[in-house]
């Protein structure tokens, strides 16, 4: 049962990542990944 399991976990994890590139691949979102790390960047800085 064990080995089952981990074979879920794995096809799971994989599938997220798939999905997860998928929305990295678009334009829209990419440029929503570079605000949110320049926010979390600056507000880095000011402290």
């Amino acid at each position: 049962m064990g080995f089952v399991k981990t074979l879920l976990k794995g096809a799971v994890v994989a599938k997220l990542a798939q999905v997860a590139q998928r929305e990295l691949s678009k334009p829209e979102n990419q440029r929503k990944a570079k605000e949110m790390f320049q926010k979390v960047q600056q507000r880095r800085n000011a402290h």
